[in-house]
């Protein structure tokens, strides 16, 4: 089992920055691809940003290319979010999820490819 805590939201206005942070703890996510969703209030949970196992390959929605990144640091057990220039539809609660690696297919979009999840961080970007 893998416990995912997320920190590092708040409320800030448009155009500012921010950094979430994911804590895992009960066992390594060094092989486990790793990936932040968000959900709106009365949205869909969506994609947002994920990073293979190693950090060498990172994925972004076309929504915050640009603006995000995502990182990985495997030997602190932690995965990062910095989100830049951020915008008041960015504003959602933020879910970090790992992959496992016996099921992961290979479509880091998609909610049903991540087993273990956070229970969210809230970001509100004010206009």
């Amino acid at each position: 089992q893998v416990q995912l805590v997320e920190s590092g939201g708040g409320l800030v206005q448009a155009g500012a920055s921010l950094r979430l942070s994911c804590a895992a703890s009960g066992r390594t996510i060094n092989s486990s691809p790793m990936g932040w969703f968000r959900q709106a209030s009365g949205k869909e949970r969506e994609f947002v940003a994920a990073i293979s196992r190693g950090g060498s390959s990172t994925y972004y929605a076309d929504s915050v290319k640009g603006r995000f990144t995502i990182s990985r640091d495997n030997a602190k057990n932690m995965v990062d979010l910095r989100m830049n220039s951020l915008k008041p539809e960015d504003t959602a609660v933020y879910y970090c999820a790992a992959a496992s690696s016996t099921y992961y297919t290979g479509t880091y979009y998609r909610r049903n490819e991540y087993t273990y999840w956070g229970q969210g961080t809230q970001v509100t970007v004010s206009s």
